[in-house]
């Protein structure tokens, strides 16, 4: 299989998708030709050769943000951007996208416990507050001590 620059930048950079980094890692372990390639791209990269489109890759200037990927778990992004998002997760298959997608699909799954924890907590606490007599409100009784 013949693997393009881009490709092993991308590879470098972890930006590939899992199946295509595990493709290319099974090959890079045995051709040669592919490992003289990638030691020129390393070298390239490490005299300061980059084009438009390394960079555009590594600064993920492609990529929404963490708001947006909100948006689209939340399901409160307009039809064009949820379909930009869904096609640069499942087509493109960025890792840093699909990886932040789960961390707050975890997020918002977490959420939903969130009610009844906050109950438990206020709970257990209550017997450490008591109402202030002068202001009918609630106080700390550590808030006596100064």
């Amino acid at each position: 299989m013949t693997w393009t620059d881009r490709e092993l930048a991308g590879w470098l950079d972890e930006l590939l998708p899992a199946a295509r980094m595990a493709e290319f890692e099974m090959q890079l372990r045995t051709d040669k030709s592919l490992q003289t390639r990638v030691a020129h791209v390393i070298r390239h990269r490490d005299q300061g050769g980059n084009s438009l489109g390394e960079i555009w890759q590594r600064g993920r200037l492609s990529c929404p943000s963490r708001t947006e990927l909100g948006g689209y778990v939340l399901g409160t992004l307009n039809a064009s951007a949820a379909e930009y998002i869904d096609f640069h997760v499942r087509t493109v298959g960025c890792r840093v996208c699909q990886a932040n997608l789960h961390d707050l699909e975890e997020q918002s799954t977490n959420a939903e416990q969130l009610p009844g924890r906050r109950r438990r907590f206020f709970e257990s606490s209550a017997g450490l507050l008591r109402p202030d007599q002068d202001a009918g409100r609630f106080i700390s009784d550590s808030s006596q001590d100064q």
